[in-house]
């Protein structure tokens, strides 16, 4: 037996074309509720957002009809108000711009990205490390050396080599070739072609790994027999503490 449309179940879920929609709509981002207009959300046509509701439903809606973004709904009040009001967020800037990245809406991304913090990462500390020689895969390495030393330790550490120039790198070999032949593991790091000195980069290095959520420190590695220098010229002992 046919049901007629005006007597069909009313479900969830939204059919048909979202011009046929009031022009106010209810969303639920990441568990954060929202209420806007259309045309606030496409107030940027050729971004993701716009599109997500421009023609045909692109988004899945919850128990209570609302359309449901899956991202994080903190940071969307902040992606609102620009739209509402051209206001670029003065709080939670490297989240926002994550956002924004996301909904792809171009005037946002390029205001945020001449912001002292976005600018300072993208343009300065990344370029940077960009010229550090496998940077990333040395910070993923100097996190498997710690976490394969954790077990049944509170602290465990790993000695980090720093050299700037190709001149510091030929004066290490020694200790380096020292340090292996006592089957102690080191990340080297450098040499590089940039401004920063050595300390900007260990502080590159514990930033970094602390994003990743690690509570660390470093101090300069103590000096043993054989090193021809300092140690603490170009060693570092990274500690990783784990409770």
């Amino acid at each position: 037996m046919s049901i007629s449309s005006e007597h069909k179940p009313l479900g969830k879920q939204v059919t048909g074309s979202l011009h046929t929609l009031s022009p106010i709509v209810e969303l639920n981002v990441g568990g954060e509720m929202y209420t806007t207009t259309l045309s606030t959300l496409k107030k940027h046509p050729g971004s993701k957002l716009a599109e997500m509701f421009t023609g045909q439903p692109k988004l899945r809606t919850d128990s209570e009809g609302r359309f449901f973004i899956d991202r994080p709904g903190t940071y969307f009040k902040y992606i609102l108000e620009y739209l509402r009001s051209n206001q670029v967020p003065t709080q939670c800037i490297q989240d926002v711009y994550k956002e924004a990245l996301f909904y792809d809406i171009e005037p946002l991304i390029k205001q945020l990205e001449d912001s002292p913090q976005i600018f300072g990462e993208l343009v300065a500390r990344r370029q940077f490390l960009a010229r550090v020689p496998n940077y990333s895969e040395n910070i993923e390495l100097m996190i498997r050396i710690a976490r394969a030393e954790a077990v049944a330790s509170r602290h465990s550490s790993v000695i980090v080599c720093v050299v700037r120039t190709e001149e510091d790198a030929a004066r290490c070999q020694d200790a380096l070739s020292s340090l292996d032949m006592d089957k102690k593991s080191v990340v080297k790091f450098g040499p590089w072609k940039a401004v920063p000195s050595i300390s900007d980069l260990l502080d590159c290095i514990q930033m970094d790994v602390e994003a990743r959520g690690y509570k660390i420190s470093f101090q300069p590695h103590v000096a043993e027999k054989g090193f021809r220098f300092k140690s603490h010229d170009f060693f570092y002992r990274f500690l990783f503490t784990w409770w």
